[in-house]
């Protein structure tokens, strides 16, 4: 945790809506590889250059990079501030939470397991830093921060958590509040388990959203952008395995082979009017009730 307060003191403080609100994902975090996909810890950076856009991803030997797991914790912060903006209250870069607000969200447990890893991901979040050309005027500015500026956890007499406060980079809440930068995702999202299959999951949200003939992508395209250690083998494998146990909620995904390689097509469901009902409620789609 950074002792740099007087950035703190500068801010006012932004405290989370209650009840149940939209989950929001930012587009930019959707489109490029900024997060680790291996639940293993990841300290060999991400280096990425696409046309004009250039990302620069670093990691502590400590902590380790920031995962796609932890991306739930940016997911929630941009869904209180959208949330708010659009209701016309006032928002800020520093934000209070209790854990269990977040893990409630998040769809994880609300047990001391459960908050300690919570606070691990806070801790990667602070300590992996990025530089980016995204949103930067010309190719060769480029923007460097960490997803937390600084966090602090306030305790009890007992040394319980009672809340936590933490500062965004002014990268990310300016994206957010940007409207065409940002998307509702669906809350099965975060029952997805595996870190390939939950970047699969945003990359059709951004590019394929219910356009009724959906997207298509190269896979040594997709496994460059995913910014993944393992080998294109790997990834293919990977890859056939998601498209065989279909596991993201609103798309069919499916391989081709076309003028000699390999491209995955994904396209949305048809919506179901209770389903997409049962869904707003935070319910299980009707296909999977027990």
């Amino acid at each position: 945790m950074s002792a740099n307060r007087l950035s703190a003191q500068q801010l006012d403080l932004f405290r989370p809506i209650a009840g149940d609100i939209a989950p929001r994902d930012a587009q930019d975090l959707m489109s490029w590889p900024f997060f680790s996909l291996a639940k293993s810890k990841r300290v060999a950076p991400i280096l990425f250059r696409m046309g004009d856009v250039s990302i620069h991803v670093e990691a502590t030997p400590e902590h380790g990079m920031a995962t796609i797991w932890d991306a739930d914790i940016l997911i929630w912060a941009a869904s209180q501030i959208v949330e708010a903006n659009d209701a016309g209250l006032p928002t800020s870069r520093l934000i209070a939470a209790t854990p269990y607000d977040i893990l409630t969200f998040t769809r994880r447990g609300t047990g001391k397991a459960s908050y300690e890893r919570l606070r691990a991901g806070l801790d990667r979040l602070q300590s992996t830093t990025i530089a980016t050309s995204i949103r930067q005027n010309t190719q060769r500015r480029r923007h460097r921060f960490s997803w937390i500026n600084e966090w602090r956890e306030r305790l009890d007499g007992q040394g319980r958590a009672l809340g936590i406060e933490m500062i965004v980079p002014d990268w990310f809440y300016a994206g957010v509040l940007d409207h065409a930068l940002v998307l509702t995702i669906d809350r099965a999202y975060f029952s997805l388990t595996g870190g390939l299959e939950r970047w699969l999951y945003r990359i059709c949200r951004k590019h394929g959203g219910r356009q009724e003939n959906g997207w298509s992508f190269d896979v040594a395209h997709l496994h460059l952008k995913s910014g993944v250690l393992s080998p294109l083998k790997r990834f293919s494998f990977d890859l056939r395995d998601i498209v065989r146990r279909q596991p993201l909620p609103g798309y069919r995904l499916t391989l081709t082979f076309e003028l000699g390689r390999h491209r995955l097509n994904f396209a949305p469901l048809p919506i179901d009017p209770l389903d997409a009902a049962m869904r707003r409620m935070g319910y299980p789609p009707v296909d999977k009730l027990p």
